[in-house]
C-alpha cells in the first residue's frame, strides 16, 4: 500500500503546476480527484449531480465548484466543496498537486486538485448537490471495458473528440456514464500515475506528457480569448 501511494505521489509531483495557470483572467473553480487504495490498487472517487440541479443534473462529476471569496487558492475550493458535498473533512485529505486546469461549458477555469483519502471515508452526501457516490479503479481510464470517442464541436467552433466511459458498478448495481471534462482528468491523472499508453487515442505527446497537456491548454484558452475578442 505505501509503495503505490509512494509512487503515484512522485509521479503526480512532476506533473505539479502549482499557480502556473492562477492568473489567467478567468472565473474559477476547482475539483478535488479524490485517490484511495483498495485491494492493492489505485481507486477513485466520483459523485452523480443531484436531479435537482438545474447545471447537468445526474451527471457524473468529481466533488467541487466554484472559487469563493473566502477561498485562499484553488486547494481551498477543491477541499471546501468536497465537505459541502460529500463530507469528506480538509484535515483527512493528503493533498498532492493541482494538475493542468481546464476549461467547463460555462468558461470557468476549472484546477483539478488531486489528493489521498482513507479507503475508510464513508461520504454523507448533501442531497441537494449530490445523488450518488462511488469509487472506480483508476486503470479503467487507461483500460476501459466500454468506450467510445463522441464528436464535439468545442466553445470556439473547431471539431474534437470527448471521451466517455461506461462502467458497471457491481457494488451499485448501475452503470455510470463518465464523459466530458471530468472524464478528461481522470484520463489525464491516469496517464501520469501509470505512465503508460491507453487502449484509445489520446490528443497528448505521450512523451512529452506535461509540455503536450500545457501547450492544448493555451490553444484552447487563446481559441476562448480570441473568440471573446471578436464578440466584443
Amino acid at each position: 500500500r505505501r509503495s503505490i501511494k509512494e509512487a503515484a505521489r512522485l509521479r503526480l509531483r512532476d506533473f505539479d503546476v502549482g499557480e502556473k495557470f492562477s492568473h489567467l483572467p478567468l472565473p474559477k473553480a476547482s475539483v478535488l480527484l479524490p485517490l484511495l487504495v483498495r485491494e492493492g490498487a489505485l481507486h477513485l472517487l466520483l459523485t452523480v449531480r443531484s436531479m435537482q440541479l438545474r447545471r447537468s443534473p445526474g451527471e457524473v462529476c468529481f466533488p467541487g465548484g466554484k472559487s469563493e471569496a473566502a477561498d485562499k487558492d484553488e486547494i481551498d475550493t477543491a477541499l471546501r466543496e468536497a465537505k459541502e458535498e460529500v463530507g469528506l473533512q480538509p484535515e483527512k485529505v493528503e493533498v498532492i498537486c493541482r494538475l493542468v486546469p481546464g476549461i467547463d461549458k460555462m468558461n470557468h477555469l476549472v484546477t483539478p486538485v488531486v489528493g489521498f483519502i482513507e479507503d475508510t471515508f464513508q461520504a454523507t452526501p448533501n442531497p441537494d448537490e449530490v445523488s450518488d457516490v462511488f469509487v472506480m479503479p483508476l486503470e479503467y481510464f487507461v483500460k476501459p471495458v466500454n468506450y467510445k470517442a463522441l464528436p464535439y464541436k468545442t466553445s470556439s467552433g473547431y471539431f474534437s473528440w470527448m471521451h466517455c466511459f461506461t462502467y458497471d458498478d457491481h457494488e451499485h448495481k448501475t452503470s455510470f456514464k463518465i464523459w466530458g471534462l471530468t472524464a478528461h482528468f481522470a484520463v489525464f491523472l491516469a496517464l501520469v500515475i501509470f505512465g503508460k499508453r491507453p487502449t484509445f487515442e489520446v490528443d497528448y505527446d505521450l512523451d512529452n506528457l506535461l509540455s503536450s497537456s500545457e501547450n492544448n491548454f493555451m490553444n484552447l484558452y487563446a481559441s476562448l480569448y480570441e473568440r471573446k475578442k471578436s464578440n466584443l
